[in-house]
């Protein structure tokens, strides 16, 4: 399907060709909207990450994407109800100046690499600046190992990933879009953390390229008059 614009999508411009809807949440009201990216280099198991995510099983016939992928699901987290859109930008080169200009006003990101290549590993520096420069130096990023499940064939340890996100700032899991291990976990975590940081005021939902809006739900107890309950009250003369 080709994506039309939503009036509350987060991406600010019409994606047109290259972009496939993947699946659409409920329409239940959310109290923010988070845009989220999926990054790493192709065959990483991205598509595959979203995929388990949305749909709760394994994409079987997945090729590299061509573009990019967007997904949504609400989540409750904290007590809130969260609205991720999700884009699954594709990890070849000749993809990069495409999905580069899908970085804007990203909120979180799951940076992902396979634990079974070294060479996903070692473009992890290049992913990370790209993020850093091109969204916000303030998205929250989660490194993901994916392909837990080959761990047979791993050519990355967990402690090396792990001393590279502390280096870097970066939250870190292990993950398999195969059997689902911790795929959930690692967007809950990102929104989570963005939640933490608008509550103690570090990220402003307001201001422009954030990558976070407030939803529906948030909306309305806004814009309700203050004061309305109480006249009420005081006008009934029951």
């Amino acid at each position: 399907h080709r994506l039309k614009k939503s009036k509350d999508c987060l991406c600010g411009f019409s994606p047109g060709v290259g972009v496939t809807l993947i699946s659409t949440s409920s329409p239940l009201l959310s109290d923010f909207l988070f845009k989220f990216l999926v990054i790493g280099s192709a065959g990483t198991g991205k598509s595959c990450l979203l995929h388990q995510f949305i749909e709760n099983k394994f994409k079987q016939d997945s090729n590299h994407t061509i573009g990019v992928e967007f997904g949504s699901r609400v989540v409750n987290v904290g007590g809130k109800t969260v609205k991720l859109q999700i884009w699954d930008t594709a990890g070849q080169e000749r993809f990069r100046s495409v999905t580069r200009s899908y970085y804007r006003g990203a909120a979180g990101a799951l940076l992902v690499y396979d634990i079974t290549s070294r060479e996903t590993y070692n473009a992890l520096t290049n992913w990370l600046t790209d993020a850093r420069t091109l969204a916000s130096p303030n998205i929250v990023i989660i490194l993901c190992g994916n392909k837990k499940d080959l761990d047979a064939d791993r050519e990355v340890t967990f402690l090396e990933a792990s001393r590279f996100a502390q280096e870097n700032e970066l939250m870190f899991l292990e993950t398999s879009a195969l059997t689902g291990e911790n795929v959930e976990e690692g967007f809950l975590k990102c929104a989570r953390t963005i939640l933490n940081k608008i509550d103690s005021g570090e990220l402003d939902p307001e201001r422009m390229g954030s990558g976070i809006q407030y939803g529906d739900a948030s909306l309305r107890q806004l814009r309700q008059p203050r004061g309305t309950t109480t006249q009420n009250k005081q006008q009934c003369n029951c």
